[in-house]
């Protein structure tokens, strides 16, 4: 079975137009089969975005992982930042490009990094939603390597589930971070971390 984080051209393409609403602003979103949250804005991504505290929010942000691409989108309209959106997967590549134009997006670059494998930067404000069914150690790149992507106060923030590993991933990150909980709900956690 096709996952959301392979490249499988064989998964028949089934492109969906859904809405999200998050902050009060609705959103355009195509989803499609094996890319991450078909069906439209996941839970955990729109705690996530509800959950960010202002002090943190400066551009240029990194969206790893961006799947469809609305932590980015998101973002960059509620708070008109600019940034990076990656992927390794092609298709989600494609529908985060479509997404961003759809919602009239200015300022957002879309590529394909596998983790940050093409990431040449730094930046201020790193998001992401992690690829859990990815397996552990793609996510403990993600997520301990954001260290070397982020300038000398940047942040981290990311969203895990208790059923998940939370409580084990959040005490591996704070060996490597200052960590702070900023939310709980329904068994996510969102984890802001600082160097």
């Amino acid at each position: 079975m096709s996952q959301y984080f392979e490249n499988d051209s064989n998964l028949k393409s089934e492109i969906q137009k859904t809405k999200a609403e998050v902050l009060g602003k609705s959103f355009i979103l195509f989803t499609d089969n094996g890319v991450f949250a078909k069906k439209g804005l996941d839970f955990g991504s729109k705690l996530l975005l509800e959950s960010l505290e202002q002090e943190d929010l400066k551009s240029p942000f990194l969206d790893v992982g961006c799947g469809s691409g609305i932590l980015g989108i998101a973002v960059n309209k509620i708070y008109q930042l600019t940034g990076d959106l990656l992927d390794v997967n092609l298709r989600a590549l494609h529908l985060a490009k479509r997404n961003c134009k759809e919602n009239d997006c200015q300022g957002l670059e879309i590529f394909e990094s596998n983790c940050y494998q093409n990431v040449s930067r730094k930046y201020p404000l790193i998001l992401t939603n992690p690829p859990i069914r990815a397996g552990k150690k793609v996510v403990y790149e993600i997520l301990t390597k954001a260290k070397e992507y982020l300038e000398l106060d940047g942040t981290l923030y990311f969203v895990i589930r208790k059923e998940q590993g939370a409580k084990s991933v959040i005490s591996d990150m704070k060996k490597i971070y200052n960590v702070t909980i900023i939310e709980r709900k329904k068994g996510f956690f969102i984890v802001k971390c600082k160097i």
